[in-house]
């Protein structure tokens, strides 16, 4: 049995574990392609497995001068930081304090030397940065508008062509990755909410004999799909799912 390496193949997989082709899924085949987004969509937003840390350059535009912010693909859930904007100083400038603190440091360090006043000493560093100059840019990304607005003065801070460096998460593409498409969790949620859908269209029915005395259940299809979609629910969320951020001080 070959595993499902795209829409198609997992839909077939999903029809197959709930009987087909022996029994018939009384389920459109629009309904079916909403279930496996609805699938992905939770997939995507709960599944540790579905998203993967990048760092994304931008080439900075007149457009994003202009307007403040810059675009960002859609497959992006959420923004990090955008990594701190420094002029061009070169390592050997004997006038860069980091460069007079590796000068004076650098001789102990190869004799035997301690690296506890140097960690302290780059601590310090970083604080004075952070408190006094920080380079730290404050941002706000909203997913559902594709754009990440950056505070700061556009105009002194950038200028056309220069590279700008995001930190982020994003979607494992899928139609990218189609190893995505048989991932255990994904096959048993797209699975169980085909059957919720199942049996909601036979809901209906209920009842209802049919030749030889068979009869519809589908209240009970409907009832076993909906505990599967809370216990694969709960999973995602208790082992799958990234911590909230949160801050402490």
């Amino acid at each position: 049995m070959a595993q499902p390496n795209s829409r198609t193949t997992l839909i077939d997989y999903c029809l197959r574990s709930l009987g087909a082709p022996v029994i018939e899924i009384n389920v459109d085949e629009d309904q079916l392609d909403d279930r496996i987004d609805e699938a992905l969509q939770f997939y995507q937003f709960y599944h540790d497995d579905a998203i993967e840390k990048v760092y994304l350059k931008h080439v900075v535009t007149q457009d994003d001068i202009d307007n403040g912010y810059i675009p960002i693909n859609d497959l992006v859930t959420d923004v990090v930081r955008v990594l701190p904007l420094r002029e061009t100083v070169s390592s050997t400038d004997m006038f860069d304090i980091r460069y007079q603190i590796h000068l004076n440091d650098i001789y102990a360090l190869g004799f035997m030397g301690s690296l506890t006043e140097y960690v302290m000493a780059q601590q310090w560093l970083a604080l004075l940065d952070l408190v006094v100059d920080s380079d730290e840019k404050h941002v706000n990304f909203e997913r559902h508008k594709n754009r990440l607005e950056i505070f700061m003065d556009w105009s002194e801070e950038v200028e056309v062509g220069d590279n700008l460096v995001i930190e982020c998460y994003r979607i494992i593409d899928p139609e990218t990755y189609t190893d995505v498409y048989n991932d255990y969790f994904l096959k048993r949620y797209a699975t169980a909410l085909m059957k919720k859908q199942w049996g909601q269209n036979l809901i209906k029915f209920e009842g209802m004999v049919m030749p030889g005395g068979v009869t519809f259940n589908g209240r009970q299809l409907f009832d076993d799909a909906n505990e599967e979609i809370k216990e694969l629910t709960e999973e995602a969320r208790l082992n799958w799912e990234k911590p909230v951020d949160f801050m402490t001080g």
